[in-house]
């Protein structure tokens, strides 16, 4: 148990890009209730008071956005209630670990494989959920469904999923005349025609022509956001994070270092900056207030807090890769994991409930839309296809076809985020040798991988 509980505390420093991008969570409950038809052990589930904690993932910030979900489950199973407990990133993990340690543990979570898997399935806390997957999981892509799992098992349902990307001012690359160098359509760009287009923005903004004090910055000041900068680097030159079998990390590849060095050179030469004190929700300010022409850090999410802020027209990219292929880090999958909790009628009960939410399509769709993201079943099709801004979306869903390798399973991951952004502060701010810092890196990131 000791072993157990100091693996959880561990646990409590980590933080998804998600919040590290920027949200809260209250701490409110609000009691509800429903019932499903999972086929599960068979208890008796006509009565049964079920708590469901709930990480502050899109617009699931407070207990009353859930309360036309478990409304309906309600509507279909009167005999169980639930009660939502809102918990946010700050401060989560350590409730978490608060619960489990004095055997209060909620009996469903809301959240993404990273904890659900990665940390409480580790540590033998977690359900069987392959049932659901038998029963509903088909058409759930390989990559989402092989990171629900651990060693054949899985204890994670998903249920919407997206990917991470990075924006432009479009107003200010169409007055520098960069918006020649990436293609619309697809919103993808190769590596050199994105130095081409730092090269114009840091040549309009030195005329004049745009008001732009920076290029781009590489932020390093803390670990929030850290997907955007490790996306950036991996895709330039199309490499990876992880290696496939998840037994070492990769900054120090030939080609990672090859785009560190060619990062550095940016800076050096003034088409990109580096800020020792930024992290993701800096960069992503000075970018809504027109510091600089990019933000390595953007997602619907992202875009529906600054859109009020801009002056101008956030434009959606991938990453620039040499090949002009992306793969983007998913935002996500997001989904639910249930607690072994020992009772058996509520382990019956709360897998109703994850199976209401994530696989009845009218409920699971309003769920998805409360997410911000995109539902994980593919024949759902397009839900955002009547909304209002669909057309702010769609670019959105389009991101999701990049979607590359889920790395934050890996062992090690919490150290290694601790290590990512002191290695770029080194080689972009002080001119450290890219390969000795990288090699550095990699050598601390590995101890702790296990």
């Amino acid at each position: 148990m000791k072993k157990r509980i100091l693996a959880l505390l561990l646990a409590a420093s980590m933080s998804l890009g998600l919040a590290a991008c920027g949200g809260g969570g209250g701490t409110t409950q609000t009691p509800a209730g429903g019932e499903s038809s999972t086929p599960s052990g068979g208890g008796d589930t006509s009565s049964v008071e079920l708590s469901l904690w709930a990480f502050n993932i899109g617009g699931f910030t407070d207990a009353a956005a859930w309360d036309s979900i478990v409304a309906a489950f309600k509507e279909a199973n009167p005999g169980i209630n639930v009660t939502v407990t809102p918990i946010n990133y700050q401060d989560g993990d350590q409730k978490l670990t608060t619960a489990i340690s004095s055997g209060n543990a909620p009996d469903i979570i809301f959240e993404g494989p990273e904890r659900i898997v990665g940390n409480y399935a580790r540590e033998d806390l977690m359900v069987d959920l392959s049932d659901l997957w038998t029963a509903s999981g088909s058409d759930i892509a390989e990559g989402i469904s092989s990171v629900s799992q651990l060693d054949g098992t899985y204890y994670m349902y998903p249920l919407s999923v997206a990917a991470h990307c990075m924006a432009i001012n479009y107003e200010a690359f169409e007055a520098a005349g960069a918006l020649q160098y990436l293609d619309e359509t697809t919103r993808t760009w190769t590596t050199d025609n994105f130095v081409k287009a730092m090269e114009a923005i840091r040549d309009a903004a030195a005329a004049g022509t745009i008001n732009i004090t920076v290029p781009g910055i590489i932020y390093c000041g803390a670990q929030g956001g850290d997907q955007g900068t490790r996306a950036l680097v991996n895709n330039l030159y199309s490499d990876y994070y992880v290696n496939e079998d998840g037994t070492s990390y990769l900054a120090n590849s030939e080609n990672n270092v090859k785009a560190l060095k060619l990062l550095q050179d940016m800076v050096n030469n003034g088409s990109m900056s580096a800020n020792a004190s930024f992290a993701a929700s800096d960069e992503l300010q000075a970018f809504a207030n027109q510091t600089c022409a990019v933000s390595f850090c953007w997602n619907y999410s992202n875009y529906t807090q600054y859109a009020e802020q801009t002056q101008f027209t956030p434009f959606a990219m991938a990453f620039p890769s040499d090949d002009g292929t992306p793969e983007l880090e998913m935002a996500g999958p997001y989904g639910f994991g249930v607690f072994n909790n020992g009772d058996q009628t509520k382990i019956d009960a709360a897998k109703k409930f994850v199976d209401f939410v994530c696989n009845d399509q009218t409920t699971g769709t309003e769920a998805v839309k409360v997410t911000g993201f995109f539902p994980v079943h593919s024949d759902w099709g397009d839900v955002y296809a009547d909304a209002e801004d669909a057309d702010v979306r769609a670019p959105f869903a389009l991101m999701s076809d990049y979607l590359g390798r889920y790395y934050a399973l890996t062992g090690g991951w919490t150290e290694q985020r601790a290590l990512w952004w002191p290695m770029l502060q080194a080689i972009m701010t002080t001119g450290a040798d890219v390969q000795t810092a990288a090699d550095d890196f990699v050598t601390q990131a590995n101890a702790n991988i296990g």
